[in-house]
């Protein structure tokens, strides 16, 4: 499954609405920046301390690896993909 058909499960939109409403920008616009790997917008809308850490995170392959390695992340994921 890609990531836009992920995106647009009914799994995803609750998720979708909570980050953008802390973000202040509509559920479609973060959808469409997320499908096409775009991150600029959500960051200008985020608190420098947040987007400074989202920064170092996705530009250190180990630090993501960690993060998505927690438990909380793998059941992230599975709520979004459908998996049991």
């Amino acid at each position: 499954m890609e990531i836009k058909d992920k995106l647009r499960s009914d799994n995803a939109e609750p998720l979708l609405k909570a980050v953008s409403s802390k973000l202040g920008i509509p559920p479609e616009e973060l959808r469409a920046q997320l499908e096409a790997g775009k991150f600029d917008s959500a960051l200008q809308h985020m608190n420098p301390g947040e987007a400074a850490r989202f920064q170092q995170v996705i530009q250190n392959p180990k630090m993501i690896e960690k993060l998505m390695s927690s438990a909380q992340a793998q059941a992230l994921y599975k709520k979004l993909t459908g998996e049991k």
